[in-house]
């Protein structure tokens, strides 16, 4: 684990790690080998009181509400291949039996993910799965052509459900913008979700102590935000789009944590052909 974009993939996977009845997510505290997990513990920790101590709220939330999207989807679509930009140490391959998968993220997070997995599947921990995982950097025009390329010869033909989950906010907009709508160069992309921050809370004083602190850990401090009426143009169809708030109400039936004290994360679900 060293500073930059990929030390956020570890946050995550902490904040999932510590909720795990709220995520759903079995083997969110396994992704990170024995150890190093102090070392990620305590960099949650210093997360925690310079930023704000309730990620594991709002990432668990996300990742909860992405995994029973994607149920949804394979219920009706059971042959759909998944694809995951900014995958991190997200579990949804593993999670859910989606006939293959690609996983796509910086060439030394693919690194760690793709040894992690060998040696959970080895260990029995991990169910052994159709993966492919992808090195790109997304803010590359060549990177998203070879990208799209690698899903059309993965699924075959077969349904796409798209996810775009905690990466958009460290590109610039117009590659941004880009990656929202990578989906419709995939064949026949039957669900996309993106998770954003929306332009109305570019001033989050939450938001603005995250760029401090990403400053001091070589992490992209400015951010790209967008808003609902951005992501309907961009999708061409109209989109299902839950914040903090409304995770809260849906999985926990009441707010605990008013939406000011959270990173104001955003998810958008966009179904083509169906009206929300």
């Amino acid at each position: 684990m060293r500073d930059g974009v990929e030390l956020t993939a570890y946050l995550v996977n902490e904040s999932r790690a510590r909720k795990p009845d709220l995520a759903e997510d079995q083997l969110a505290a396994e992704w990170i080998p024995e150890a190093e997990r102090r070392a990620v513990r305590n960099l949650w920790d210093e997360y925690a009181g310079a930023v704000y101590p309730h990620d594991d709220l709002v990432v668990s939330l996300r990742g909860r509400f992405i995994a029973d999207t994607l149920a949804e989807v394979l219920r009706k679509e059971p042959d759909t291949v998944l694809v995951v930009c900014g995958a991190g140490f997200s579990s949804y391959p593993w999670l859910l039996p989606f006939a293959a998968a690609l996983e796509v993220d910086l060439p030394d997070m693919v690194a760690a993910k793709r040894r992690r997995a060998a040696e959970l599947v080895a260990a029995g921990v991990a169910e052994d799965r159709e993966v492919r995982h992808l090195a790109a950097d997304l803010c590359s025009a060549t990177d998203r052509e070879r990208l799209a390329v690698a899903v059309r010869e993965t699924a075959a033909g077969r349904p796409v459900a798209y996810v775009a989950e905690g990466v958009l906010f460290y590109l610039p907009p117009d590659d941004a913008g880009a990656v929202v709508t990578l989906g419709a160069r995939f064949g026949t992309t039957v669900l996309t979700a993106v998770s954003y921050w929306p332009d109305a809370a570019a001033g989050s004083r939450v938001l603005a102590r995250q760029r401090h602190w990403f400053r001091r850990r070589e992490v992209p401090a400015e951010a790209s935000h967008l808003t609902h009426q951005q992501l309907t143009e961009l999708l061409g169809t109209p989109v299902e789009d839950l914040g903090p708030a409304d995770l809260q109400r849906r999985y926990l039936g009441r707010v605990a944590v008013p939406e000011a004290e959270l990173i104001p994360e955003y998810v958008a679900v966009s179904r083509p052909g169906a009206t929300v």
